[in-house]
Order: C-alpha cells, then sequence, then structure tokens
C-alpha cells in the first residue's frame, strides 16, 4: 500500500480526516514520485544489464556455486538463480515505487529463509547474490537515485542475514 492508501484507510477507520503530519507524509511521497518512477523505470529497462552484471560477480566472488556440487552447478540450476535475480529485482522496483518496505515484506520475503533452507540453497550465497544485484544496480543511477534504492536493496539483505 502507498502512503496515500495507508493514511485514507487509518483516518476512515478512525472516522476523522487526515492529519496535518499525515498531509505533508503524503506531499513528501508525492513530491518524490518522479524520482521513485525514474528509478523504477531504469532497473525495469535494464533489468537484462542488471542480471547479466549480477550474475558475473556472483560467480566471481564464489566461484563454488558453479563448480561440480555448487547449487548453481548445471545449467538448469544456474537459470534458476539467474531468474531469481530477475524476481528479486521486480521486488526492488515495487518497494521504490510504493515509497515503501511492505510490498517487498509481503510478496517476497515472508518465509524465504525457510525456503532456501528447505531447497539447499546457502543463505549467506544469497546475501551475496543480492548484494552483487545491488552493486550492478545502483551503477546505473545517479548518486541521488542511487541513494534513495539502496535501503530497498538492504532491506532484503538484512532480512536474509
Amino acid at each position: 500500500m502507498t502512503v496515500i492508501s495507508q493514511v485514507i484507510l487509518k483516518a476512515d477507520d478512525e472516522l476523522r480526516y487526515p492529519s496535518s503530519g499525515e498531509l505533508k507524509n503524503i506531499k513528501e511521497f508525492l513530491q518524490t514520485g518522479v524520482q521513485r518512477t525514474r528509478i523504477a523505470a531504469t532497473l525495469a529497462e535494464n533489468e537484462k544489464k542488471i542480471v547479466q552484471e549480477a550474475t558475473k560477480q556472483l560467480w566471481q566472488n564464489r566461484p563454488e556455486f558453479i563448480s561440480p556440487g555448487g547449487n548453481a552447478y548445471g545449467e538448469r540450476q544456474r537459470s534458476l538463480c539467474i531468474r531469481d535475480f530477475g524476481w528479486y529485482l521486480r521486488l526492488i522496483t515495487y518497494g521504490v515505487l510504493a515509497g515503501d518496505k511492505e510490498p517487498i515484506e509481503k510478496i517476497g520475503l515472508i518465509g524465504v529463509r525457510e525456503m532456501y533452507n528447505s531447497l539447499g540453497v546457502p543463505v549467506p550465497g544469497m546475501v551475496t547474490a543480492i548484494n552483487c544485484l545491488k552493486t550492478a544496480s545502483l551503477s546505473l543511477l545517479s548518486a541521488e537515485d542511487a541513494a534513495q534504492a539502496a535501503p530497498y536493496f538492504d532491506y532484503i539483505i538484512q532480512a536474509m542475514s
């Protein structure tokens, strides 16, 4: 939910008008709309490039993943890993657009540790992977946009740590 939806629902639940503080939050949300849209568009338009760069970084940092016995050994396992990069990047864009980490939590993080553990995927390796995705993504953004987007990557990293 966006800040606007949250304010409206809360005010309605309490049978009141939005407070001046809530209206200020809405104003700030709207003022950052162009930036949030620009960031999401840049990430979406460059998904393939970002995923390729993040994959390259991951295999350089953790070559044991693609070695025999590694979790990304073989064409099928590698393609699943690459698919996950795209999925996490999409989650990031949802959070950026909403101006909130709630979509990331609701759509992608509930149960993620348990899922990776049950699949035998090393969670520390996923943290490394998301760091690679973050580096590849932020390199395409201006310093100001990167500073706005970085916390969404960090949120996922922290949730997996």
